[in-house]
């Protein structure tokens, strides 16, 4: 969805930055992610937002309302499509 009102931010659940930054490489991906437990964190963000198995994905609309949480991506790339293209429309 390039040059469209929307971002993608995603949480890993890699031990290490190491292997973090190896699975952004080996698999190309583009977008900004947080590791799950840092050292400047009280708790892991899968706490924060209850996350129970990954991948989970959760489209949050522009008003901050949670429009899809589930395990399935292709679900929630449909909900975000919609969204934005709703969102263009305006």
């Amino acid at each position: 969805m390039k040059d469209k009102p929307f971002a993608l931010i995603g949480v890993n659940s890699d031990d290490t930055i190491e292997r973090a930054k190896k699975a952004i490489e080996e698999h190309g991906l583009n977008w900004r992610s947080f590791q799950n437990q840092d050292a400047g964190r009280e708790r892991a963000i899968a706490d924060d937002w209850a996350v129970s198995g990954w991948p989970t994905c959760i489209v949050i609309d522009q008003d901050m309302v949670i429009r899809y949480r589930g395990h399935d991506g292709h679900a929630a790339s449909k909900v975000a499509e919609e969204l934005v293209a709703k969102f263009m429309s305006r």
